[in-house]
């Protein structure tokens, strides 16, 4: 049942409260200055039902949100994706249904495509229709996404593979990543990994791992903030900044049994989207560092 879990309506208004997180003491949390905070800034009610995935679009300022519904490796058809704004209000926590266990997501030329159990699947922005299914042989738990701005990645948690989708074929590029879950691509498109030993840049061409820090295992979500910079969430409740190359502890919500699942974030504001999975609700953090 964990690893089932470990991954990625009507309109509402987020409730805001002013709760302060900063890092406590944990076996994983280090930092060259420990100033690090996070603070919530706003919270959905609970009308998406486990939600494991957030990701911001900047060109439509919106936020979409997966919610898995059933089993999270059934094909059931009961996943949906919902949209959010900036503040915190539900735009349509059902805007796209028919889904099965939609997970992480990814944005590409005006489609979002998201990793649902065994295929990515490609929905248009615009009117929120799916427009295609890519199956990806042999997968069998897809995690999350993550594109380069011409192709679109996705991990396989269950297998340890991460695919490709370029052209509208779908390759290997990645086995034997234990627990392969986040994705993240920078600016110059090379790919981020998260995964069992940690997170680590990969490059597709010749193999090679170059790893960023071997703390953070198991993890969840990635986001990429600079070169030397990075959020990475593990879905049991704890929230990671990783700066060069050192990690510390922002968040800790297992005693609340409130899980951090696929984060995203929105660089302008420093918010910091987390998907409380069985919560069935959104959170922000702002964050400083």
């Amino acid at each position: 049942m964990l690893f089932l879990y470990s991954c990625s309506g009507n309109s509402s208004n987020g409730s805001t409260t002013n709760d302060s997180i900063t890092a406590g003491n944990s076996p994983a949390a280090s930092s060259e200055s420990g100033k690090a905070s996070l603070q919530k800034a706003w919270q959905t009610d609970t009308v998406f039902t486990t939600v494991e995935s957030t990701l911001y679009d900047p060109a439509n300022n919106i936020i979409y949100a997966s919610n898995i519904e059933g089993d999270a490796s059934t094909k059931d058809g009961k996943g949906s994706i919902g949209k959010i704004k900036p503040d915190g209000t539900v735009v349509n926590a059902r805007w796209v249904t028919g889904l099965n266990a939609p997970k992480g997501m990814a944005l590409l030329n005006g489609k979002l495509y998201v990793a649902d159990v065994d295929e990515l699947v490609e929905i248009d922005q615009n009117d929120g229709k799916i427009t295609k299914h890519y199956p990806v042989k042999g997968a069998q738990f897809l995690n999350d996404a993550a594109t380069d701005g011409t192709k679109v990645y996705v991990s396989d948690t269950k297998t340890g593979n991460v695919y490709v989708l370029d052209n509208g074929n779908i390759s290997t590029v990645a086995t034997g990543r234990d627990g392969a879950n986040g994705l993240a691509c920078d600016k110059s498109g090379a790919l981020y990994i998260l995964d069992g030993k940690g997170i680590s840049k990969y490059n597709v061409a010749t193999k090679q791992n170059q790893f960023i820090n071997q703390a953070v295992t198991g993890g969840d979500g990635l986001v990429i903030i600079d070169d030397s910079t990075y959020l990475a969430s593990r879905w049991q409740g704890e929230i990671y900044l990783i700066k060069n190359g050192k990690e510390q502890m922002l968040l800790d919500t297992k005693a609340d049994s409130s899980n951090t699942a696929d984060i995203s974030y929105i660089p302008n504001e420093k918010l910091v989207l987390v998907p409380t999975f069985l919560k069935n609700k959104v959170v922000a953090y702002k964050l400083s560092y």
